[in-house]
């Protein structure tokens, strides 16, 4: 990833995900079909957040 790419996904808005929600997957089944890319099942680190390798997305886990 390069620096650009790094700084444009640190200025992505963190979407929220409930842990009943899990196994977690991108893009989310409500999304707009434009924005489609194959779909990606995301494990979450150590700090609860996870970005996606296609569009960036970041998500981060709600702690109980």
């Amino acid at each position: 990833m390069s620096v650009q790419e790094h700084m444009a996904n640190a200025e992505r808005p963190v979407e929220w995900v409930e842990p009943e929600q899990l196994p977690w997957s991108c893009p989310p089944s409500n999304g707009d079909l434009w924005d489609m890319h194959p779909r990606v099942f995301l494990h979450f680190d150590e700090h609860d957040e996870v970005s996606c390798p296609y569009c960036g997305a970041r998500y981060r886990l709600k702690n109980e």
